[in-house]
């Protein structure tokens, strides 16, 4: 699956949010807050986090853009 769009801060610190999913993994630089982005991977919404927000979205790779 792919996303593009503007990465935000989630309400808990660490967390970032794409489309109202959890990213989780991927390049901590290119996946910043306020960046814009187009991230593949898979969505998990079985994962557990710490979060509390949004599905997780497990990152197999992003550039900005």
């Amino acid at each position: 699956m792919t996303l593009t769009g503007v990465v935000e801060a989630g309400v808990e610190p660490g967390c970032r949010m794409l489309d109202g999913y959890q990213l989780i993994g991927g390049p901590a630089d290119v996946l910043a807050a306020g960046a814009k982005v187009t991230v593949t991977g898979q969505p998990k919404p079985d994962m557990l986090t710490t979060c509390q927000q949004g599905t997780p979205f497990v990152v197999e790779s992003a550039r900005r853009g």
